[in-house]
């Protein structure tokens, strides 16, 4: 369900390891690093992208993302070459309402 007004909300991004992600190897050296690493930097440049990264132990990841609904979040995220090739799988995408956030305060920022 999107706002009355029709804004964009943040959503969570749950994505696990493919069945083609090494689970040997760090993230920048998985095939299709340098394709995925763009696809990621222009969402981030778009403002669809606030926050991410990965779960190093089970190679996933979570995004914060902006997006009127979970249907455009997942269409924008599908088109990420690590999608396409496996490298990930993306499991769920959710809409996260922020009660709590004293990140700025205890970031440094």
């Amino acid at each position: 369900m999107a706002t009355p007004q029709g804004r964009p909300e943040r959503f969570l991004a749950y994505s696990t390891a493919g069945p083609q992600r090494d689970l040997a190897r760090d993230a920048r050296e998985q095939p299709w690093w340098d394709e995925h690493a763009a696809f990621i930097d222009g969402l981030v440049a778009e403002g669809f992208i606030q926050l991410g990264g990965p779960l190093d132990e089970e190679g996933g990841g979570f995004l914060v993302v902006m997006a009127r609904d979970e249907v455009e979040a997942r269409e924008r995220l599908r088109h990420d070459p690590w999608y396409a090739h496996d490298i990930l799988s993306l499991v769920w995408v959710k809409r996260w309402r922020i009660f709590i956030d004293t990140w700025e305060a205890t970031s440094g920022a």
